[in-house]
C-alpha cells in the first residue's frame, strides 16, 4: 500500500510521490543490489562522463538507493554529495550503505527537487542516472535544479532511449500482456521514456537555462538474472501489476509467456536484454529564471 505524503511535493508529482513512497519504492529498496547489477554497464561509463572532481558538490537527483551518490562523495573527496529522492525506503538504505562503506561526505533528503528551495548556485554538478524522467513539469524541475547550479556549472544524466530501441522492457511488457495490446503511453508523460526524444530533451534543458547540450547514445545489456527463474522472481516484482485485470487463463499464458522469453535470454551468464539510453550533458547558462545572473 502508499504511505501518506510527507514532503511538499507539486501537485504535478503526487501520483509519482505516491508509488515511490508505497510499495514500488519498498520494493526497489530491497532489491537494490539486483537493480545496480542490472544497470552496472552504464554505471561507470556514467560516472565518467560527469567527472567529479576532488573539491566538487555534488546534486544527485532521483538517487534512489544512492549508488550514484555514494560513489559522487568518494570522487568529491574534499567537497559533499546530497542525494534527493521522493522514496523514503530508497533512502533509508542509501543511508545505511552509506554508512557501512563508511562514506561520510555524502547525505540524502526526500525532496520533490521540481520544487524543493536548494541553496542557490551551491552545487558544482548536478547528476542523474534514470532519475529525472518523471517530473510532472520538467521545465520547472530542471530550472530549479539550474538555480542550485552554480553559472557554468554541469547537468549530466542518463536517460532511456525510445520503447522501441529498449527490448528489455518492449520483450517482457509484450511477455506480460498475453495478447492484450499495449498502449503507448502519451508523449512526454511522466515515466521511463518522457526523455526519450533528442528534440524534446533540448526544448526542454534549454527552457530551463542550460547551453551546449550533447546527447551521446550507448547500447549495453541489461542483466535481470542469474538465471531465468531469479529473473522471474525481479520482473514480477517489477512487473506483477500486469496480472491483476487478467482471468486465469490469461494470467497462465502471461507467465508462460515471461518464462518463456527469459529462458530464450539465459546466456549461461545470466538473463540479458539489450538497452539502449542517451546519456546528456549541458552546462547552466548565465541567465536562469529567479536563478540569478
Amino acid at each position: 500500500m502508499n504511505e501518506p505524503i510527507a514532503i511538499k511535493v507539486d501537485p504535478a508529482n503526487t501520483d509519482q510521490a505516491k508509488a515511490w513512497g508505497g510499495n514500488e519504492g519498498a520494493y526497489w529498496a530491497v532489491n537494490a543490489e539486483h537493480i545496480d547489477r542490472a544497470v552496472e554497464r552504464y554505471h561507470g561509463p556514467f560516472m565518467a562522463v560527469a567527472g567529479i572532481s576532488a573539491h566538487d558538490h555534488v546534486l544527485d537527483i532521483g538517487c534512489g538507493t544512492g549508488q550514484t551518490t555514494r560513489d559522487a562523495a568518494r570522487a568529491a573527496s574534499s567537497g559533499s554529495a546530497l542525494g534527493v529522492d521522493l522514496s523514503p525506503a530508497m533512502l533509508d538504505y542509501a543511508r545505511q550503505a552509506a554508512a557501512r562503506e563508511g562514506v561520510r561526505n555524502v547525505r540524502f533528503e526526500q525532496a520533490d527537487a521540481q520544487i524543493h528551495p536548494f541553496t542557490a548556485e551551491a552545487y558544482d554538478v548536478a547528476i542523474s542516472r534514470s532519475g529525472a524522467m518523471f517530473f510532472g513539469d520538467p521545465v520547472a524541475a530542471f530550472t530549479n535544479i539550474a538555480r542550485a547550479l552554480r553559472p557554468g556549472g554541469r547537468l549530466v544524466l542518463s536517460t532511456w532511449q525510445g520503447f522501441g530501441d529498449n527490448e528489455w522492457l518492449r520483450e517482457l511488457m509484450t511477455a506480460m500482456a498475453a495478447g492484450r495490446d499495449l498502449p503507448a503511453p502519451p508523449p512526454g508523460a511522466p515515466g521511463p521514456f518522457s526523455l526519450a526524444d533528442p528534440d524534446r530533451i533540448r526544448a526542454i534543458l534549454g527552457a530551463a537555462g542550460f547551453v551546449d547540450i550533447q546527447l551521446e547514445p550507448h547500447r549495453e545489456p541489461m542483466w535481470f538474472g542469474k538465471d531465468a527463474d531469479d529473473a522471474q522472481r525481479f520482473v514480477l516484482g517489477l512487473l506483477g501489476w500486469m496480472l491483476e485485470d487478467l482471468d486465469d487463463d490469461g494470467k497462465r499464458r502471461a507467465l508462460d509467456n515471461l518464462a518463456a522469453t527469459l529462458t530464450a535470454h539465459d546466456t549461461g551468464d545470466g538473463v540479458l536484454y539489450g538497452s539502449a539510453a542517451w546519456t546528456i550533458q549541458a552546462t547552466r547558462g548565465k541567465h536562469v529564471r529567479g536563478g540569478g545572473s
